[in-house]
């Protein structure tokens, strides 16, 4: 059978995205939620009807071809004008707008979201929304399957998200900044911390997995620059005890006096105003960070255009 010839299914189109994206086919197949097997045989199927192969196999992970670079662009043009077209017709056939759509990470659907929410809904009407909250990475997942409109999670300039690497639209909505704390030292001096950075190796931390995003900002900035600001404390001195991608189980291992946690500060407001947690590091150790709002490419309904 040449190429063209065979029917198209356009779950394969997802697949083939889902497969760019991850370079990893039984990854690809557990994001899009059926058997390797049956992945595979939609990729080839794909690769039938196009005429010719798109992944290189042999790369490890698998690697697009010349063709498979071609291909994947113009795809996601199509399948944004379809987007596009399904949500317009859905809104006319419903005389209403459609459900706005938000992923939002653990940590902001927390602190900042349903702030934010209200100041946007005391000056436009939001209606019906749907949010789901997870982990950086799995918002960006979402974000690429187009099952949300919008993506609410932590950025730095220099750390470059995977929605950055393709060029999603964003708008930065606030700052907030990751600072390394502990509980207070048992001999009840002001301030003092029971785990500080500079304590006699090795200091216990708290770490983010990696599917965090403030995780993947930390390991990029924390470590590798540490001689440029003058910290006296080397990698070796800092061991990881605990590791989770939800910043609330940190703050709550911090809490139980497990180690030092770098969390952002709007979720530990309260606690560093009572003293139940404190500093445990110069200000050389805390890392600014970015409030970002991330959208569709696509066009979309009218009243999250509005938004």
């Amino acid at each position: 059978m040449g190429p063209g010839n065979r029917n198209l299914d356009l779950e394969w189109l997802e697949d083939f995205i889902a497969l760019a994206e991850s370079g990893n086919f039984s990854r690809a197949a557990e994001v899009r939620a059926i058997a390797q097997p049956a992945f595979s045989r939609h990729i080839r199927g794909l690769e039938e009807w196009v005429g010719v192969d798109l992944f290189d196999r042999s790369a490890h992970p698998a690697a697009l071809t010349a063709a498979g670079q071609r291909f994947l662009p113009l795809l996601e043009g199509v399948l944004g004008d379809l987007e596009a077209a399904r949500i317009k017709a859905l809104a006319a056939h419903n005389q209403e707008e459609s459900t706005l759509r938000f992923a939002a990470t653990h940590v902001l659907s927390l602190t900042f979201f349903p702030r934010w929410l209200a100041e946007i809904e005391s000056r436009l009407h939001i209606g019906s929304l749907q949010t789901m909250s997870d982990s950086s990475r799995s918002c960006e997942f979402l974000m690429f399957q187009r099952r949300v409109q919008f993506v609410l999670c932590h950025g730095h300039v220099n750390v470059p998200g995977r929605l950055d690497e393709q060029e999603y639209p964003m708008l930065l909505l606030g700052k907030d900044m990751l600072l390394p704390v502990c509980v207070p030292h048992p001999d009840g001096t002001m301030g003092k911390a029971l785990h500080a950075i500079g304590n006699a190796p090795p200091v216990p931390v708290l770490a983010y997995s990696q599917d965090s995003g403030l995780g993947r900002i930390m390991r990029t900035l924390l470590r590798p620059n540490m001689p440029k600001t003058g910290r006296n404390t080397s990698e070796s001195d800092l061991q990881e005890v605990f590791t989770a991608h939800h910043a609330v189980l940190l703050k709550t291992m911090a809490l139980e006096g497990r180690g030092i946690a770098w969390l952002p500060q709007s979720l530990i407001e309260q606690e560093l105003l009572n003293g139940t947690l404190v500093g445990a590091g110069p200000k050389a150790w805390n890392i600014p960070v970015e409030i970002r709002m991330y959208r569709q490419r696509a066009e979309m309904s009218d009243k999250a255009e509005a938004l």
